[in-house]
């Protein structure tokens, strides 16, 4: 995607071949920096430390992360301990795993000499898959808004998302955003109701960041505002990302999402998630029983940072100093409220029967 007419990806490989470049996504809106990885730690401090986050980025940052270990100790016991590492990184995030162990299946049955390039191949094609999923979400789910810009010819196409599941929480394109760049590109009069996604607040910090510098006409609103603007037929349809559906089409999202899809459900507006085939756990039946739900810092509700009018980045506290704090990240929609979800293979029912028609290859995976 575009950053003031340049393109640009979440994440890449540096000119030297073997180190990591990222967009260190905890700096933005305000500064626009690369952080460079070097090791197996690295990019497991970047994922834990929300350098980097979102599922599918997740996934390619794990995996150039199992790249970075086979160059410096490809035996046996580094790609065991690169795993280990990783792995335990963030809980929530399915696609974490799944790229954990595509790298784990391409290594290990190879001689460790062989293990440094083989691993940076894999994590290549990881990352180069990862963009195409996302096309094609973006082409099906331009149906989705074509079709509601047909019933109201010339007038714009409401949107309404939640977090961030733009081109920052992937490599490129994004998953719920990846329709409005296309039909944006395409000429259709749309405009996103972007949420701001308290506590760290990545609606209004990186969703609005990017559809501003890609020229996607957007608002910023607080999170309670949804439900009012779906009373009043200001929101056409929602679409929100994921980061892991349950085999029953539940799906774990940014908290809050729950109570969107609410809303939408009791104004009559499509709910729709959109997500790339690895985020799909068909070893989870129940996602509201068995979905962990990662339970992050205090600090990220009872401070925020911004920048000051003489244009000082400051972080000030907002709550009380003696009051606790609950922070759960995620939440669980269940797939009742959910009307369709916008993969790389179609448009699904959330259900059991239609991701596993879709997805057969998935389900002998998470049967191993």
């Amino acid at each position: 995607m575009k950053v003031d007419g340049k393109h640009f990806r979440s994440i890449w490989r540096e000119r030297d071949g073997w180190s990591v470049g990222a967009i260190d996504q905890r700096r933005l809106p305000h500064e626009f920096v690369v952080a460079r990885l070097t090791s197996c730690e690295d990019a497991a401090v970047a994922i834990r430390d929300m350098l980097v986050r979102g599922a599918p980025l997740i996934g390619a940052t794990a995996a150039y992360g199992m790249a970075l270990a086979m160059r410096e100790d490809a035996s046996d016991a580094g790609l065991k301990l690169a795993y280990e590492t990783l792995v335990v990184a963030r809980p929530t995030a399915i696609n974490l795993k799944w790229a954990l162990d595509e790298m784990r299946a391409t290594l290990a049955p190879i001689d460790p000499v062989e293990r440094a390039e083989a691993a940076y191949a894999r994590a290549d094609e990881i990352v180069e898959q990862d963009v195409e999923i996302n096309r094609g979400i973006a082409a099906n789910g331009l149906a989705l808004i074509e079709a509601i810009a047909a019933k109201k010819p010339g007038e714009v196409v409401n949107v309404l998302t939640h977090c961030n599941a733009g081109w920052l929480a992937t490599v490129d394109w994004g998953t719920a955003t990846a329709p409005i760049y296309l039909a944006h590109e395409r000429g259709i009069k749309v405009h996103v109701w972007v949420d701001e996604t308290r506590p760290r607040n990545q609606g209004a910090s990186l969703t609005a960041w990017e559809l501003g510098h890609h020229g996607v006409p957007h608002t910023v609103i607080p999170d309670n505002t949804g439900g009012h603007l779906m009373q009043h037929g200001m929101v056409d349809l929602a679409i929100v990302g994921t980061d892991r559906v349950a085999a029953n089409g539940d799906v774990c999202n940014k908290i809050g999402t729950y109570l969107k899809a609410l809303a939408a459900h009791d104004n009559g507006v499509p709910f729709y998630v959109a997500l790339p085939s690895p985020t799909i756990d068909f070893a989870v039946h129940d996602g509201i029983r068995d979905i962990p739900i990662e339970q992050r810092s205090g600090v990220e509700v009872t401070d925020m940072t911004g920048r000051t009018a003489d244009g000082r980045l400051e972080t000030v506290r907002i709550v009380p100093e003696n009051s606790p704090v609950a922070n759960y990240a995620f939440d669980v929609t269940p797939a009742r409220l959910v009307t369709g979800l916008i993969t790389e293979r179609g448009v699904l029912k959330p259900d059991r029967a239609s991701l596993a028609a879709a997805f057969p290859e998935r389900i002998s995976a998470a049967a191993e």
